[in-house]
């Protein structure tokens, strides 16, 4: 019998919060030899080498040493504190950060963006400080600034882990000086996300997504018939979709990840466009953590490229919401019936 997301509530403990901060499982063997530069995209060589002489530096024991010094005796350290890449969907940013992630000494930090503003808020901020200060690296995957709260929020938490010598690494879709455009008023925090962008060298990773290479996209939605047998697999969840919405909505984003534990294949019937831009969020959330167990997605109902309406798709969330379908349309085409 299938499982039903809507039945589970988990409570996950701050520490394990804290202790969870590592790549997620799909990159869990990943390493910079790995990494498959196309031969079409040179820029792809070149982040990869850029991300190589990066994590030498992190590894120099003296350097570390040294920078710290630098940092506490003066409240910031020389040049950039980090590593900053942007590009498109699917070009292997995370790849990237994940391999650099594995190839430094520890103790280590590694979160989405969305996970380390969730924690901020779980911790607080100055907890939050001090638990990531004695760091040697912070990762943080899919930087954006979503709103003026978080953007002095970062801004603050990276100049204190700045000053106390952790070296930092990014990805975004978006160039750091150019964070929270079409969100916000972001020229009334010009101050704050330029200070952000100081702390980085950004490196371009371009290509096409590779997980739409050479085939369709999105795969045509199940009947709900489909949906139901896919539910037979073992370790499936099934839920209807209207509900499973319901219950994120009262359940922490943190808490998404434990939500699928131990799930094996996720079924939703009566998929239908996202009503607003709460569920909509919601959605790109739960989106990432079903990606990053790479958990198949079988779904009745609406097809995926219709889960966001079009003001969505043209609006400031738009990048987050074209990398959900990117991802969704991924997990769609691995569904085991």
């Amino acid at each position: 019998m299938p499982v039903h997301l809507v039945d589970r509530r988990p409570q996950v403990p701050v520490q394990a919060l804290v202790a969870g901060l590592v790549p997620p499982p799909m990159f869990a063997g990943m390493s910079l030899d790995s990494y498959r530069p196309d031969p079409a995209e040179p820029s792809q060589a070149r982040a990869r080498a850029a991300v190589a002489e990066f994590a030498d530096q992190v590894a120099r024991p003296a350097a570390r040493t040294a920078r710290w010094r630098r940092g506490s005796a003066r409240g910031a350290p020389d040049g950039p504190a980090g590593i900053y890449l942007d590009g498109g969907f699917g070009v292997g940013k995370t790849h990237l950060l994940a391999s650099l992630w594995h190839a430094v000494p520890g103790p280590k930090a590694y979160a989405t963006f969305s996970e380390l503003s969730q924690l901020a808020g779980a911790l607080g901020f100055a907890e939050l400080v001090a638990r990531l200060s004695s760091m040697t690296l912070l990762a943080i995957d899919e930087f954006e600034l979503d709103d003026p709260g978080d953007t002095v929020l970062i801004s603050s938490l990276l100049a204190r882990l700045d000053s106390a010598g952790v070296r930092l690494a990014a990805t975004s879709n978006t160039l750091p000086d150019r964070l929270g455009e079409q969100r916000f008023a972001a020229e009334d925090f010009l101050r704050e996300i330029q200070a952000m962008a100081a702390r980085f060298s950004t490196v371009r990773v371009d290509g096409p997504d590779y997980r739409h290479r050479g085939l369709p996209v999105p795969p045509a939605p199940l009947s709900e018939a489909e949906v139901l047998q896919a539910a037979g697999h073992p370790g499936a969840s099934l839920d209807e979709f209207d509900r499973l919405l319901d219950h994120l909505a009262r359940l922490h984003p943190s808490r998404y990840g434990a939500l699928l534990e131990g799930v094996s294949q996720v079924c939703l019937t009566g998929l239908r466009p996202a009503p607003d831009e709460n569920v909509a969020l919601r959605l790109v959330v739960l989106a990432d953590r079903l990606y990053d167990r790479q958990l198949p997605l079988a779904c009745s109902g609406l097809a995926l490229d219709q889960l966001f309406g079009p003001e969505m798709l043209a609006g400031g969330y738009r990048k987050k919401y074209y990398r959900a379908l990117s991802r969704l349309t991924a997990l769609a085409r691995a569904v085991t019936r």
